[in-house]
């Protein structure tokens, strides 16, 4: 009964929800739905995701101090590499996945995932290998205090294992959300979440291990989350848990290779896959730069940057819808409703995505206060927070219109808009403050131009309408020759 009652008052919020937001013409209720079906998993997903690093930055502050913060700031900056990759990879992933299966072709959904699998281990090993035996030249590169370069090769050594177990369970959360299940993941996702920071505390807090502690918490909570979507992704049933296996199974006996479909995925993931690393690799001059003002701007950049990535949670939700929708209508020969479906999550993303900012530029001081002690560094950390926040609306602009452009295989273009945000823009804006009195201030400028530059640019290409016409060629009904 009590579930029952639950259940009629979520529909009728949503369908409150739903009228309000149509009477306002941000997006109608036939399209409301879906999306959100296929987007409320994946923020959860994501937020526990992104959570994960963040908690354990909170966590080393608390216990061993600002070089510790400093120097985890450096090795997630590798991390960050990592996920870059994985999502590159996976954007490919969706994109085939949601069309073939759009179009009732499910068996060469499923070899797209089989070889995406195979691509994504080729990828890891040689990471895993770089962190465990380079660790301390890897931090070192940031010229940094010896203190903070010790803490970050330490935290690299113990997460190094995690990088493989982090892109397997990508190409399965994006699997799962090509086929319109966003359940399953956030069920492992955030179950994984909720076992990292219970593994990290204990190692941290319990058993003293600070900055190896969270290192091994996130590797062995990351390698949980592998054990549970592989469970689903090889077509085994999860009983009475509520999750469901995929549809496209990960492929166990032949074909493994379908040439074809094997350069689709390396021609869409290609783009997509510099797109993400011009993202992540950005990081790196941006923390080389703030390691000029010091240990407590470099937290400070950190933190900022983390709570920024806590509120594009919600990208992973509406980017990802957005992919999908837009791929299955393109499979189904519905452009128009493609096209429809884009622009209304894009404009929903929009007001999402400042009702956040919003909230958290009220709270900059308290939340910087939970990873930093000293009302100086608060001071800092807070503006960076602010800052963060204002930024994240153009994540939502850029993400949604990208997003839909994924969808449609066009990943070219929004790489290229990728490298002029971050390149052209948001590290020049940075570097001035080395040499000029800008100072700290071109680190908040360069926050900003790094998500609204891109954003705008994707935006464009989207109202552009060419994504249209190249989705023609991946369709199911344009069937790749085999070579």
């Amino acid at each position: 009964m009590t579930d029952g009652r639950s259940r009629r008052w979520r529909r009728v919020a949503v369908d409150r929800i739903a009228g309000a937001l149509e009477r306002l013409g941000i997006i109608s209720s036939d399209r409301f739905r879906p999306t959100m079906d296929l987007a409320w998993p994946r923020i959860v997903t994501g937020f526990a995701i992104m959570s994960k690093q963040t908690a354990d930055l909170a966590m080393v502050g608390t216990a061993v101090g600002i070089a510790s913060t400093g120097g985890m700031a450096f090795a997630l900056a590798y991390w960050e590499i990592v996920t870059m990759l994985g999502l590159g990879l996976a954007g490919g992933t969706v994109s085939l996945v949601s069309q073939n299966y759009g179009g009732e072709a499910t068996e060469r959904a499923s070899l797209v995932v089989t070889q995406s699998v195979l691509l994504a281990t080729a990828i890891a090993l040689p990471l895993v290998g770089a962190f465990l035996l380079f660790a301390e030249p890897l931090i070192g590169l940031f010229d940094a205090d010896p203190a903070l370069v010790e803490y970050g090769a330490t935290y690299l050594v113990f997460v190094a294992p995690a990088v493989l177990f982090e892109l397997l369970n990508l190409i399965a959360s994006r699997t799962y959300t090509g086929v319109g299940d966003t359940y399953t993941e956030m069920v492992a996702r955030a179950g994984g979440a909720v076992l990292n920071i219970v593994l990290s505390a204990a190692f941290i807090f319990g058993f003293g291990m600070g900055v190896a502690g969270a290192g091994l918490g996130t590797t062995l909570s990351t390698g949980f989350v592998t054990l549970v979507l592989g469970w689903g992704m090889s077509g085994r049933s999860y009983g009475r848990l509520g999750m469901e296996p995929s549809p496209v199974p990960i492929t166990r006996s032949g074909p493994w290779l379908h040439l074809g479909l094997a350069r689709q995925l390396v021609e869409i993931s290609t783009p997509e896959i510099g797109r993400r690393l011009a993202q992540g690799v950005a990081v790196f001059p941006l923390l080389w730069i703030a390691a000029a003002f010091g240990p407590v701007v470099v937290t400070a950049v950190e933190v900022g940057r983390r709570i920024r990535g806590l509120i594009n949670s919600i990208n992973w939700g509406l980017s990802l819808a957005a992919s999908s929708l837009v791929g299955q209508r393109l499979g189904a020969n519905e452009e128009d409703e493609a096209g429809a479906f884009g622009a209304a999550i894009v404009r929903l993303s929009v007001l999402i995505y400042a009702a956040a900012g919003l909230l958290v530029i009220a709270l900059a001081e308290p939340i910087a206060g939970l990873f930093v002690a000293d009302p100086g560094e608060i001071a800092q950390a807070a503006v960076f927070v602010a800052v963060g926040a204002v930024s994240a609306v153009g994540y939502g602009i850029d993400g949604a219109a990208a997003g839909a452009l994924l969808g449609a295989g066009d990943t070219r273009l929004p790489f290229v808009a990728s490298l002029v945000g971050r390149y052209v823009f948001a590290l020049p804006a940075a570097a001035i403050g080395l040499v000029t009195p800008l100072g700290v201030g071109g680190l908040y400028l360069a926050f900003l131009l790094e998500t609204y530059v891109p954003g705008g640019i994707n935006y464009w290409l989207f109202r552009r309408g060419r994504w249209k016409a190249v989705s023609r060629k991946y369709r199911p009904s344009a069937e790749p020759g085999e070579d």
